[in-house]
This record gives C-alpha cells, structure tokens and sequence, in this order.
C-alpha cells in the first residue's frame, strides 16, 4: 500500500489549490514528478507559482527543471514553495523569504460550533460575528476584498473584483469560501480546499479595524468544523497566525523555504 506522509498532503493540496486557480483563471500549468507549476497570467510581469510536493535526491535536478520552465515562460517574477529546504536560486536572481512552517491538524471535531450556518456569536469588545458560506458571487467578492485588503495583497490593490480570487473559483470541486462579519460588515475570511485527502486552508485574514477581536479565530473554527470530518487540516503559517493556528491542534510538519523574484534583476 502506498502512504503518503501529511507532509506530502500539505504539498498535494497546496499544489491542487493552485491548479484550481489555473482552471479558474484560464491560466496554463504544468504537472511534473514533484513539482507543480502555473504559469500565472493577469499581466506579462506576473509572479508564476511553483510548489515542489516531494523529496529530490539531486537538487540541481530541480533546479534544471525550474530553468526550463522559467525560459519557456519568459518569466520575470516568481514564488516557489519548497518544504524540503536543499534548493538554492539565488542563481536565478531569487531571494530567500522568512522561513514559515507547514502545519497540519489532524481529524477532529470542532467543539462548540454548531452544524447550521450561519454561526453567531458575540465580538470581542461589543457587537455580533456571524460566520457564513460564500455561495453566489456577490458574496465571494466581498471575501475577495476581505483577502486583499486585510491579509494583505499589496499586488491586487486596490481591490479589482474577480482580479485576485475570480467567481469561477467557486464552482471548482472541493473549494469553498467563508465570510465573518460584524454587525452585518464584512471582517473577516479565507479559503479551504478539499483535495479528497486533506482540507487546505487559504489566505486566512482579517481587516486591520477588526483585528484581535476573534474574527480570524470564528472564521478558520466554522471552516474547519464544516470540513469532511475524515480529513486532516493543513495550511502553512505566517508569524502572525502561527499562534492562533496551534490553539487550534495545528502542528509543525516541516518549515518551508520560499524563494521569490520580483524582476530579471533579482
């Protein structure tokens, strides 16, 4: 029988959360034994995604691959996940990013959040929070504006509807789309994607006028509640969220090394 470790999950899912962006967008991709590319393209200088999913014996194998793909795109800007920590692309003009850790929360229920949407509960310092599905897209462009402005995509500003997260996104299997509000305004959000092995969550985030009052906690807890109860959670952390998601039983699978190019520069 052939495992794969819930690292492995973590690269899966990240890697088909892109691809579903690629078919959302209309972009091309490209699907190679251990690394996932897409070719992004809102603009001819947009940053391409690379996510390496599995251990390389040779990183230069790697490396080469990249290069191939980086001249047959004429690419000028670039973001590459690797969870394994041994590429080194600073030949390609790249530069290392802050380490942040891959996460993973296994299988387990929710306590204290209900099966109905939307779920109310009380804000801190005064004020309701509900939390709901995004299911028609005027309701996932207010999560799309959430996402720009509060996690935030300094790119995709100001915000643009459709530009940054498109409507189609929603009708990919397996993705879905969470909004908190408070007050009846828009405060919260993010993203989870069901690869039929695990539960990603996407670009979790809060507007800075709302910040430290639950919304982010709310909004990730009613997502992961109304996950496929068999399945891991896995998401990687920023330093500001990392707190937040191991009160949630998220722990560290491996720390991940991001590389990113911002010109032919560097």
């Amino acid at each position: 029988m052939n495992t794969i470790s819930r690292l492995e999950q973590a690269n899966d899912n990240a890697a088909a959360f892109w691809l579903a962006q690629a078919r959302a967008h209309g972009w091309q991709s490209r699907v190679q034994p251990g690394l996932t590319a897409v070719r992004c393209a809102r603009t001819p200088d947009d940053s391409q995604r690379f996510v390496v999913t599995r251990p390389y014996a040779e990183p230069s194998v790697v490396e080469k691959e990249l290069a191939e793909l980086l001249d047959e795109w004429e690419t000028i800007r670039f973001t590459l996940e690797d969870p394994y920590g041994g590429l080194d692309l600073s030949r390609f003009g790249a530069t290392r990013m802050p380490i942040m850790p891959v996460m993973a929360r296994e299988p387990d229920p929710v306590e204290g959040v209900p099966t109905e949407l939307p779920v109310v509960s009380p804000v801190c310092g005064g004020g309701s929070l509900t939390v709901d599905e995004a299911l028609d897209g005027d309701t996932f462009a207010q999560v799309e504006r959430v996402i720009v402005d509060g996690f935030p995509l300094p790119a995709r500003q100001p915000w643009t509807r459709n530009e940054a997260l498109p409507e189609q996104l929603l009708r990919q299997p397996g993705c879905r789309a969470w909004l908190g509000r408070v007050d009846g305004a828009p405060a919260g959000a993010c993203l989870s994607y069901d690869d039929g092995r695990a539960t990603g969550v996407y670009w979790v985030a809060t507007l800075p006028d709302r910040r430290g009052q639950g919304v982010a906690r709310a909004v990730l807890r009613t997502a992961l509640a109304h996950a496929l109860p068999d399945r891991p959670a896995t998401l990687v952390a920023t330093s500001a969220g990392e707190p937040l998601y191991r009160t949630l039983g998220f722990t560290e699978l491996a720390p991940t090394c991001w590389w990113t190019r911002t010109s032919l520069g560097g």
